[in-house]
């Protein structure tokens, strides 16, 4: 095992720490289909066809040669058990939707648009009988590159690499989305039509990213005016890309902290995007991602030290307490090429662990949508989200609110 290898202990029973990828098809799914296009990518994406196995006083990923869970049903099946093939993902589909579901802990979106993408090549070609350019897709018979599999951080001296200029410190005392009576997670699916999102983001100094931080933060203002701390929502960010590796598939996403204080005003939106960005870009430095990565290398070396039993407790009890009062993260997929005729919808779509609501973005077919995932039924502070997102002017669909229905995972032994 090295440092940068999966830590599966990660996801436990009671943090299952799940991501997903959703795509909504223009027809209803042939389930054969999609069998046959997933177990055909076997041998291309063999880091997602795994199960667990300890090693010492870790966990691996290693090869799994029963066959990849495709259940026609949107009802959560358990990793890591009979149940799943003890695979650590699955497949699940229903009408025209499929979803693709995993332990955060092995890959981000990133790592996973890829392999989605060429489960939808292949499923198309099939379906459609169509020649499509290959061009841009990871399929079966192509090489599998090192940068995809091996060290993502090679050639880079972590040890050594210098401290960042700036370092920000958390903020503990922060706003929290949770309601200890109501703990049943729900989902809202959105869309918004991409020329009208960066026009306003161009006009008011933001990006996607940021533009969706404020709108959080002044949703918590409206949701509960009278509360004076401050709002603390995340950026996620990708370490990988910020030191020049794309194609890894291993999760190494971090996040920047956006903060918002009550004494500072958000009713100026252009103001509230420029402090937001400067925060953001101070804190997306190289020297901000290879301290980072330098702290993983010593988490992995202390946690190395530690019984297996006892490292899944502690990430039990640890791994689920909220650090943030939102989050924020912006899958960058653009496009699925030739195939972007056939598609009606794509999210991204992780679990609220970490803090109460997790807003994912993607965009596709020049429309961003958005999988807006919270820890409560309640859609009472979703309602203060869209009411300060219809003062923008920008227009936007509510196409779907459901419960948020993610796989879970056996306790690993």
């Amino acid at each position: 095992m090295e440092f940068y290898d999966p830590m599966l202990y990660l996801s436990t029973p009671e943090h299952p720490n799940m991501m997903g990828v959703i795509v909504g098809l223009k027809e209803e799914i042939d389930g054969d289909i999609l069998k046959e296009a997933v177990e055909g990518l076997r041998d291309r994406f063999p880091y997602f066809y795994v199960k667990a196995e300890s090693e010492g006083n870790d966990l691996a990923a290693v090869p799994n040669p029963l066959p990849m869970i495709v259940r026609n049903t949107w009802d959560p099946v358990c990793l890591n058990s009979e149940e799943s093939n003890f695979h650590l993902a699955a497949f699940k589909y229903s009408g025209r939707r499929l979803a693709f579901e995993l332990s955060h802990a092995i890959s981000d979106g990133a790592g996973v648009l890829p392999y989605v993408k060429s489960v939808m090549y292949m499923y198309l070609s099939k379906k459609t009988g169509q020649a499509f350019d290959p061009e841009g897709f990871r399929l079966p018979g192509s090489a599998i590159p090192e940068s995809e599999t091996g060290n993502p951080f090679a050639g880079l001296d972590i040890d050594s690499a210098e401290e960042p200029l700036y370092i920000k410190p958390p903020v503990t005392d922060f706003y929290r989305l949770t309601d200890d009576n109501d703990n049943e997670q729900r989902i809202f699916f959105l869309k918004i039509p991409e020329s009208d999102l960066m026009q306003y983001c161009r006009d008011t100094d933001g990006s996607p990213n940021v533009f969706f931080s404020v709108m959080l933060a002044k949703a918590v203002r409206r949701y509960d005016p009278e509360s004076d701390k401050t709002v603390s929502v995340s950026v996620a960010v990708d370490n990988k890309a910020i030191l020049g590796n794309h194609d890894n598939y291993r999760m190494f996403a971090n996040v920047a902290e956006l903060d918002f204080p009550k004494k500072r005003s958000l009713d100026d939106v252009t103001k509230s995007c420029t402090i937001a960005r400067g925060q953001l870009m101070l804190q997306t430095q190289k020297e901000n991602s290879l301290r980072t990565i330098r702290q993983r290398k010593a988490t992995f070396s202390q946690l190395g030290m530690m019984p297996l039993d006892m490292k899944l407790d502690m990430i039990g009890k640890a791994a689920g307490s909220l650090r943030w009062s939102a989050s924020v993260s912006y899958a960058n997929s653009r496009s699925f090429g030739p195939l972007d005729p056939f598609i009606d919808e794509l999210y991204v779509v992780a679990e609220p662990g970490t803090s109460g609501v997790i807003c994912e973005i993607a965009c596709i077919n020049h429309s961003f949508f958005l999988a807006f995932s919270q820890a409560f039924s309640s859609d009472r502070f979703f309602k203060a989200f869209i009411e300060e997102l219809a003062l923008t002017g920008i227009e936007y669909s509510v196409l779907a609110d459901e419960p948020l229905r993610m796989c879970s995972i056996e306790r690993f032994s």
